[in-house]
């Protein structure tokens, strides 16, 4: 299968953080799953996670709980750099490193921390899908860069209010 061929069975999901939500996670959850089962009805059955705290992660653990129950479906972890989620509180370092571990495949886009790793990182997932499901709120932010990439690049977009 060649890369185009692959790429046209990806999804990548992109969204904010918790703290940046202007609604509960709750509900950005419910939408998520819901987008993220759209996406498979629609033949796209791997799911590109960018694994930040909040959605990135939310997203990654719906498509394990999905794999879990029975769908045919694989995560890449596109990691920003190795060590990424050291600062983190404890709780979702755990997350974290517990998605990693039953991940199909983790991509570390960066060897190290750098001013433009995220967007290098955004970039690479939206190179790679063949649709984005964006959880927004309307601010500047790295999901709006995303965003932004993602319709430079002609790639579809699916919104989920955040």
């Amino acid at each position: 299968m060649t890369e185009l061929e692959r790429r046209s069975h990806r999804v990548c999901i992109t969204g904010h953080r918790p703290e940046k939500l202007l609604r509960s996670s709750f509900l950005v959850k419910q939408e998520l799953e819901v987008q993220i089962l759209r996406a498979y009805a629609d033949g796209l059955y791997v799911y590109i996670s960018g694994m930040s705290r909040g959605v990135d992660i939310w997203a990654a653990e719906t498509v394990i709980a999905m794999r879990n129950a029975g769908y045919s479906v694989q995560l890449i972890c596109a990691c920003p750099y190795p060590g990424f989620a050291s600062g983190w509180h404890p709780q979702w370092q755990e997350r974290y490193q517990n998605i990693l571990q039953v991940a199909d495949y983790v991509q570390y886009i960066n060897t190290s921390y750098s001013a433009s790793c995220f967007q290098t990182r955004n970039e690479w997932m939206v190179n790679h899908a063949a649709r984005v499901i964006a959880v927004y709120n309307g601010e500047k932010s790295g999901t709006k860069n995303t965003i932004d990439y993602a319709i430079r690049k002609g790639v579809p977009i699916v919104y989920i209010d955040g």
